[in-house]
Parts: C-alpha cells; structure tokens; sequence
C-alpha cells in the first residue's frame, strides 16, 4: 500500500526576505540598545571606582591604621572606626547566622508547603528587600529608646536583622539543591531527620550557605542608615558596646560634609577601605561557589 505525503505551502521567496530582514533590523536594534545600555552603566561604575581609588589612595598612609580621628589639623586616622566597625560586623555575623541557618533548614526541611512555612518565608522576603532605615527606626524604638540612650549592643541588633534574611534565603535555596533521593537514603539506613540534616544535607550545602554569609557581611559592612539611629558614632577610641560606638560607616557620613580637607581625605580613605573589603569578600564568596560548583 503506497502512501503519498501531503504537501505544504509553497513557500514565498518575497515574504521570506522580508520577513528575514526584519527579524535582521530588530536584532541590530535591541543589541545596539543593549550594547549601549552596558556602555553607559560601564562609564557610570568606572568613573565612580576612578574616582574612589584616585582620592583614596591619596589620603591612605599608616596613620589611617595607627591613629584614632582626631580634631581637624591634627592628622588622625580611623584605627577606633575600624575597630568598632570589625566588632559589630563581627558579632552581627555571629548572632544572625546561626538564626538564618535554622529558619532556612526549617522552611526547606520542615515546612515545605505549610501555610506557616508561607507565612515565614514572606516576612523574610519583606527583610530582604525592606530599607535599612526602617530597621534602624525599629531597633531605636526597641532598643535605644528604652535604654535611655544610643549603644553599640543596638546597632549590632541592626546589623543581625539585615544579615538574617539573606542567609536565610541562602540556606532555603542551597537544601532545595540536594536531592530528595540522599535524605530517602539516609532515613532509609535508619538515621533521624536531625542527623540527616546535620550531617548531610549541611555538610552537602556548606559552600554555598558559606558564600550566603560572607555575601551578608558585604552588605553590612557599609550599612550607615542603621548605624546613625543605634549606635551613632564616637570619634574617641571605645570599645564599649553599652555606649555611643564609632564604625567606619558613621564617619565616612560625618567627614564626607565637614569642611575640613583633613577630615574630608580620610572620608576617601574610609570609603577605599570599606570598597576594598566588600570586592575581596565579593571575590571569595565567588571562589568559595565556584568551587563548589
């Protein structure tokens, strides 16, 4: 029995032109936007890195590492913003990962399509997108207020409520990575859930939970807005986190304005330095899930 196949239409040389160079035109169109779009953003970025690197190499000397700020004149560094900068960062760090780590293990492992679980999740992503101000009005009125005074404890509260939701958000998405067939396998050969999770499931995502984190600490680490409304700034040398504490931040903010070309020097210089801890944090959090990868 022969079979005949069916025809289709013939095709039009014209229209297939036509349409070939207007599919032609609208690609030359949207790359030449898209290329152009990138150029700009590309000048914008480097004209600001130029700059930053330009006036902050040129105020940066040892005395920004080995002297307190001092009064206009006196040629201070920032050694007491540094520190208090490192100590609050540090313990924010230190509070809100563990915090994130857990609420993140329990979205992915334990409420996985729980309207409380959905609940939980919103309010992270509320976190996570909400300006840092509105967290540092929050800690005042929690904090600040009823304490009877501005303190370092408040702004590491500041700090620990940004980072929380973006490690979070790391830990849910890097379980949501690992295969329901290792957790069957392992609750097969009889281990509980805890030791599952514990041993597996956060050994398994460690890279990637590790990059969370240090992505966190970038984007703490040049919070201001927070900081002006807990801890406020002290130019004296403090390491008193009941009271007024200086961090980078605050005094990149209060030098930037003043009219002193001393002080305004070591506001480029605070901000090279902060630019400089947030690429190299940047940088290893990129190795770190590379190499996971």
């Amino acid at each position: 029995m022969s079979m005949t196949m069916a025809s289709g239409p013939a095709k039009d040389r014209t229209v297939a032109a036509a349409l070939g160079r207007r599919r032609k035109r609208a690609d030359l169109i949207v790359r030449s936007l898209s290329y152009a779009a990138t150029a700009i953003g590309l000048v914008f970025l480097a004209s600001i890195l130029v700059t930053l690197f330009y006036k902050g190499f040129g105020a940066m000397n040892l005395s920004v590492f080995t002297e307190v700020t001092r009064p206009p004149g006196s040629q201070g560094g920032l050694l007491n913003a540094i520190v208090g900068s490192l100590m609050q960062v540090g313990l924010a760090t230190l509070i809100g990962t563990p915090i994130g780590m857990l609420v993140g293990t329990y979205l992915a492992e334990y409420a996985r399509g729980s309207a409380f679980g959905n609940a939980v999740r919103f309010v992270s992503d509320i976190l996570l997108s909400a300006p840092s101000i509105l967290i540092g009005l929050f800690v005042y009125q929690l904090l600040v207020l009823p304490f009877g005074g501005f303190s370092g404890w408040a702004g590491v509260a500041a700090l620990s409520i940004i980072i929380i939701p973006i490690v979070v958000r790391t830990t849910e998405d890097m379980l949501a990575l690992i295969p329901n067939t290792l957790r069957e396998a392992v609750i097969g050969l009889g281990a509980p859930k805890w030791k599952m999770i514990v041993l597996v499931c956060w050994r398994s995502a460690t890279s990637g939970i590790i990059t969370g984190v240090l992505l966190g600490i970038a984007r703490i680490a040049g919070e201001t807005a927070p900081l002006l409304f807990t801890s406020l700034g002290n130019n004296a040398w403090s390491t008193d986190l009941t009271g007024p504490m200086p961090s980078l931040p605050i005094t990149i903010y209060s030098y930037a304005g003043s009219p002193f070309q001393d002080w305004i020097e070591l506001a480029w210089a605070g901000a090279l330095l902060i630019t400089l801890a947030v690429l190299a944090l940047n940088i290893l959090a990129r190795s770190v899930l590379r190499r996971r990868t």
